[in-house]
């Protein structure tokens, strides 16, 4: 085991982990993450907006009359996430660089804005107004149609993440370079920093807009379009059950050996699994079919329930099964912490990491309860989710929350819970009685030794 642990360690564990800490990863890594308490907070105004309470109550018509108006927070913060996660990426490259990252992450923010085409909306000629004048339906309508200017919002969410993206990394490098190569206007030392600094970006900024702005205005290239085609193929991929198995194989793998899974992981998965959010919450918001699964609540509510490994049936069946001491002990102190989705406690209080007893139902368990999650939302057994909520919740009230207020999803929750303990529970039992071997032989070693001492 020890040889096989080395192997993987310097073989893929090592490497994927230097891979996730790869500068460009990791500033996507943080911009995207920096927009989850925006993600969150506006999520909830599409709650409220579509509360999940029976159609006859009058608190419910009340707010789905306001519908529009109570969802304006999530269109300005959700709904438009990759302006947020733009500059986040920016900023994060900008500083890995020892640049300035508030220019990085406006320069980022900048390039992005250039790929959006703005849709003119002309005011109706004599002949149709004269038409609209005459029809006082009609004349409502087109007075409250905005006129001039308006942005294509769609873009700006999970839809546009991946320009976003490209267009972050590559406003960064031309920021890099302008600087590396002393391509810059530069102030005296007299001159505030801060007043310096937006001269010095004023070279990358010319360049930035020049270029960006020439491919998407004169050159009419279609950013959104081209990247959408390249991408959809890995979108459509992600939201399948084999894709959930390979996600769960690869987080519970590197969590074995001690590395932060998740982090791992998520610096890829995560842009996609917002992508699959972002069109449930579109669909949802118009009141369509959702589209996707495998959006990033899926995992969180049915897959790492108490954290990855769905560890939650560990910790319950060392609380109920343990005889060890060690064992019981472990058990009581990791259950709070993991009802709360916290289980660094039990992965390296266990410890789980490069435990062979115990990383087979770690990596089988939410295996299980994946592909029954799976199963079950896909034929409509429980509502597919629809909203980040707090990782932080106990797992039936989350589940309930990310599906629009679905009472079979904390059922489900419930039923993934159990099964985990189920799975666990031999195993637990196994570790235990090695725990509880362990334990005897020191107090036989204690007992023998102080009757040593006596009879000297």
């Amino acid at each position: 085991m020890n040889s096989f642990a080395d192997f993987l360690d310097k073989k893929l564990s090592t490497p994927m982990a230097k891979l996730a800490e790869q500068r460009h990863l990791r500033a996507v890594r943080d911009g995207i993450i920096a927009t989850l308490p925006l993600i969150i907070v506006g999520s909830i105004f599409l709650i409220i907006a579509n509360p999940p309470v029976p159609d006859t109550w009058e608190i419910y018509k009340t707010l789905k009359a306001n519908a529009n108006t109570i969802v304006l927070p999530y269109r300005m913060t959700m709904y438009i996430m990759t302006i947020y996660a733009c500059w986040g990426i920016g900023y994060s490259l900008a500083r890995s660089y020892k640049l300035d990252g508030v220019t990085g992450g406006t320069l980022s923010a900048a390039a992005f804005f250039l790929t959006l085409v703005p849709k003119s909306i002309s005011a109706l000629t004599p002949e149709l107004l004269e038409i609209v004048n005459g029809n006082p339906d009609l004349l409502k309508w087109y007075e409250g149609v905005p006129q001039g200017f308006q942005m294509p919002m769609a873009n700006m969410g999970g839809g546009g993440m991946f320009v976003g993206i490209l267009l972050s990394i590559l406003a960064v490098e031309i920021f890099r370079l302008t600087n590396k190569s002393g391509f810059k206007i530069s102030m005296p030392e007299q001159v505030p920093a801060s007043v310096a600094r937006s001269f010095e970006a004023l070279t990358p900024a010319a360049i930035i807009v020049l270029l960006v702005g020439s491919i998407t205005y004169y050159a009419k290239f279609d950013w959104h379009g081209f990247v959408g085609k390249l991408v959809t193929p890995l979108v459509s991929a992600s939201d399948t059950l084999p894709s959930v198995w390979i996600l769960i194989i690869l987080v519970t793998f590197f969590w074995s050996f001690g590395i932060h899974g998740v982090s791992i992981v998520g610096s890829i998965a995560r842009p996609l699994w917002l992508v699959l959010l972002d069109q449930n919450q579109v669909a949802f918001d118009a009141g369509k079919t959702l589209p996707a699964i495998a959006a990033e609540p899926f995992f969180q509510w049915f897959i790492w329930i108490g954290g990855s490994g769905c560890t939650i049936g560990l910790i319950i069946a060392l609380v109920l099964s343990a005889k060890s001491s060690y064992g019981k002990q472990l058990g009581r102190v990791a259950l709070v912490p993991a009802i709360f989705n916290i289980n660094e406690p039990i992965i390296f209080g266990a410890p789980v990491v490069l435990n062979p007893t115990l990383i087979i139902p770690f990596i089988i368990t939410p295996l299980v309860t994946g592909t029954l999650a799976w199963f079950a939302t896909s034929v409509g057994l429980v509502s597919k989710v629809i909203f980040t909520a707090p990782w932080t919740l106990p797992g039936p009230i989350g589940a309930y929350m990310a599906t629009g207020g679905d009472w079979k999803a904390a059922v489900l929750n419930i039923i993934c819970i159990l099964i985990s303990v189920v799975i666990y529970y031999p195993f637990v039992k196994m570790y235990d009685k090695k725990l509880l071997r362990e334990e005897q032989g020191e107090s036989l070693t204690e007992n023998l030794v102080e009757s040593g001492s006596k009879n000297l």
